[in-house]
């Protein structure tokens, strides 16, 4: 018989209030190289003790002699793995040159602090960070510049400050395409790590590469703007990602992925709740003014804009709509004359004519046969037979031609027959 055992009930053990230092241990874990370091010498009190005595000597003008004085303590709590004391070692070592307005002596400080060996990855994350604060409150661009630049060359590889990196990036990029100088500034966002993909692809379109923006375009999935379509900044993402790969469409001369991406912006929530954009029917009424220039409740949208390029979407548009009537003519016609058909292709003659034999000879009217009669200005259309059909047609005419052949064959016997009978009755 087996023995019952009784079930022990445990409390749950309190753990108390979560410390900073269990902070900056979870951070480490996060955004370091996966490795939790042991401190082995606690530097609190000593830290607590060394920034009065710098704040007091930066106060009476010497701030290379306060960050100075700092730099031994910075060295003994990094190398003994105290990551606490040198991320307030580290901030407060910037903060008093940003207080003093010793701005090189800062650039110099934070390139030394970033080169240290056996860094703490945390301390410097929590450093930039903070410089990153100061950007903003430069005196002047050039400065605000130059502090940029610095921050950019520190944090270039490391991917625990990638989003300070990219911040910063994006400031610059900004001020390159403020200056035209767009190769520059899309050369730039490209090197990012985190990818600005929209912003790629906006400037690569600005400067002409349009083949590049359609490779950064695949980037993106467009499950992500299906996630939560309510939400207005996932709305506005899918409205400037569509216009975009509008015009990377205009460009490779996709008409029907442009057609699919003015419906995804159609069907956007945000689009479809504003009245005056939704009106698809005030577009679509006719003629080439209201394309091209649009209305005051629904302006044009750029495709048969005034250019070279508009020009040429605007004869596409003419081609495609009378491929479509010609087709349906064909339906309804067996024949029919060279005017009435430049009339409902609208057309000149002469260019109707040429028209017409480009769409016999590329096979663009299906299922039908088109032939022209110039002497009498007409056109015949029947409808184009199946390969089966043929074959019945020719078993049939084979079928006919071999009956018509049995009975001459009959005929010339029966007469051969005939013959023979007379001669015979006439010579007895």
């Amino acid at each position: 018989m087996s023995e019952q055992r009784t079930p022990i009930t445990v409390a749950p053990i309190p753990t108390g209030e979560k410390s900073e230092f269990s902070d900056l241990a979870h951070l480490a874990a996060q955004v370091g190289d996966g490795r939790l370091l042991k401190m082995e010498v606690d530097y609190t009190k000593n830290v607590d003790d060394a920034l009065p005595k710098a704040d007091q000597m930066a106060k009476s003008g010497n701030v290379a002699g306060a960050v100075e004085s700092l730099s031994a303590l910075e060295k003994q709590s990094r190398l003994g793995c105290d990551m606490k004391s040198n991320t307030r070692i580290v901030q407060h070592m910037v903060k008093l040159c940003f207080d003093s307005q010793k701005w090189q002596l800062l650039n110099d400080t934070i390139i030394s602090l970033s080169k240290k060996r056996l860094l703490i990855k945390v301390a410097i994350a929590r450093m930039v960070r903070d410089c990153c604060a100061m950007v903003e409150n430069m005196p002047n661009e050039e400065l605000k510049m130059s502090l940029i630049d610095t921050l950019r060359t520190v944090t270039a590889g490391k991917i625990y400050v990638e989003v300070e990196r990219a911040r910063l990036t994006s400031y610059v990029v900004k001020k390159l395409e403020a200056q035209e100088k767009l190769d520059d500034a899309t050369n730039m966002l490209l090197e990012l790590q985190v990818e600005f993909l929209l912003e790629q692809m906006r400037l690569s379109i600005a400067r002409k590469d349009h083949v590049r923006a359609a490779i950064i375009s695949k980037k993106i999935s467009t499950k992500f703007f299906a996630k939560d379509p309510n939400d207005d900044v996932v709305q506005n993402l899918k409205l400037k990602y569509y216009e975009l790969m509008i015009v990377i469409g205009l460009n490779d001369n996709a008409y029907l992925d442009v057609c699919r991406h003015y419906r995804a912006i159609q069907e956007t929530p945000k689009v479809l709740a504003d009245v005056e954009k939704s009106k698809m029917e005030a577009i679509c009424k006719q003629y080439e003014a209201l394309l091209r220039a649009g209305t005051p409740t629904c302006p044009a949208t750029g495709v048969f804009e005034s250019s070279e390029s508009g020009n040429k979407r605007w004869e596409d548009l003419h081609l495609r709509v009378g491929e479509h009537n010609m087709r349906m003519i064909a339906k309804y016609y067996t024949q029919i004359s060279f005017d009435r058909l430049a009339e409902l292709l609208d057309f000149p003659v002469d260019e109707m004519e040429k028209f017409l034999c480009n769409l016999i000879v590329t096979g663009a009217i299906p299922n039908t046969v088109a032939k022209i009669h110039r002497p009498n200005r007409v056109v015949n259309l029947r409808a184009r037979k199946a390969h089966v059909d043929h074959l019945d047609q020719w078993a049939h005419n084979v079928r006919q031609l071999t009956d018509t052949l049995n009975k001459v064959s009959h005929l010339i016997l029966k007469e051969e027959m005939v013959h023979k009978n007379l001669e015979h009755v006439s010579i007895h």
